[in-house]
């Protein structure tokens, strides 16, 4: 196995110990690391630590490493056991290791120039069904791109369920595990309206922000009522670039969100552009018609609403948006804290609309994914 996964050399000091392979990539890992990581340290059955930090030396000295019998052998000063750690597992987790395939992302800034059928993931519902390798490539592209649909889906009342039984699991909320999108008297959100909604992702006043929203078409107006998407995170992208001071802004001021219904009061605070601890772009919660008044001091307030309506004012622009018309069965899932998605107006007097939609747990559709591809690496292997 060394030979396969091509360990060139090993050097060491107290402090680290420093991999390099043959394909010429090099890790190092701290001692420290590598002490807190030993396995026999971990429950063989679940995998998880039987001993905590505070139970490890402040600085282990590492003594020596060596290859032994497919595993590579390191020991410390002072600790007679040392550890063995499997060359793959090592290769895997060291730190110039590439991330797991699913939380890869690939932007799409220029959303008009691309068309639904063509550059995103399209499977039927029968394959899907199945779980086999064209599910777990659909999962795959859902997570990098952000977006995937689905063709051939029962068009019932419990169709939208199936489907995303293969998917991830339905987050239950006011609205229960489905909710309807269609018109209604009197709306208690104009969602279920014949209105136009422009660009938003949903529920920002929740907590936690649902993490994959998915809609089912039953029935289609062929006059309006289309589909509009665009990448949130490029978007962010785009304007970190060409105006970093409201970059900055949105992603530094605690936004109100609020919604208010017969059964539900819901209220949460979260900045428009979200990042992660390393600066990258973690969500975007944008929704103009939920947001509550703003606690802000005039100076504030003003710098606020120059980014507010700069990136408005991007999810405006035509170039950026896809554009596509679900057909009656079809079905589109999006990460709702990445993909903004919005429709045209329509007139259900004419033609009625009637679309069905439930929201996913974020890490239920990468579980899903992630042990999608786990069988696919097994029956390779196989």
């Amino acid at each position: 196995m060394n030979e396969e996964i091509g360990i060139e050399a090993l050097d060491w000091s107290g402090t680290g110990l420093t991999v390099r392979w043959r394909d010429g990539r090099v890790d190092r890992f701290a001692s420290l690391w590598l002490r807190d990581n030993r396995p026999e340290d971990r429950d063989p059955h679940s995998g998880q630590r039987l001993i905590d930090v505070a139970d490890l030396p402040a600085e282990p000295t590492i003594r020596g490493a060596r290859l032994h019998a497919g595993r590579l052998q390191v020991d410390w000063e002072g600790d007679e056991a040392g550890a063995r750690f499997e060359v793959a597992w090592l290769r895997a987790h060291g730190p110039a290791a590439p991330p797991e395939p699913e939380l890869l992302r690939s932007a799409w800034l220029e959303g008009a120039r691309r068309e639904a059928r063509r550059d995103f993931a399209w499977l039927e519902f029968g394959a899907l069904e199945a779980r086999g390798e064209a599910r777990a490539h659909w999962l795959h592209r859902l997570l990098v791109e952000g977006i995937a649909f689905l063709g051939e889906v029962p068009t019932t009342e419990e169709g939208i369920l199936k489907a995303m039984r293969a998917v991830g699991r339905v987050a239950v909320t006011n609205y229960g595990e489905v909710f309807d999108v269609r018109s209604v008297p009197q709306p208690e959100n104009l969602a279920y309206s014949d209105l136009g909604l422009g660009l938003h992702t949903d529920n920002p006043y929740r907590e936690p922000v649902p993490g994959f929203q998915a809609l089912h078409a039953l029935v289609t107006s062929p006059d309006g009522g289309e589909s509009l998407f665009a990448d949130g995170f490029a978007l962010a992208e785009h304007l970190r670039e060409v105006a970093p001071a409201q970059f900055d802004c949105l992603t530094r001021t605690a936004v109100p969100f609020r919604y208010r219904s017969a059964d539900a009061e819901l209220y949460a605070e979260r900045p428009l552009i979200q990042l992660s601890c390393t600066g990258t772009i973690a969500a975007v919660h944008y929704n103009n018609r939920s947001i509550a008044p703003l606690p802000l001091p005039a100076g504030a307030a003003e710098r606020f609403y120059a980014a507010y309506r700069a990136f408005a004012a991007l999810l405006r622009e035509p170039r950026f948006q896809l554009r596509c018309r679900l057909r009656d069965g079809e079905l589109v899932v999006f990460d709702n804290q990445r993909i903004l998605h919005g429709r045209t107006a329509f007139s259900s007097a004419r033609h009625p609309r009637h679309l069905r939609g439930c929201y996913l747990t974020r890490d239920s559709v990468h579980s899903a994914a992630a042990q999608a591809r786990r069988g696919r690496a097994a029956r390779s292997q196989a």
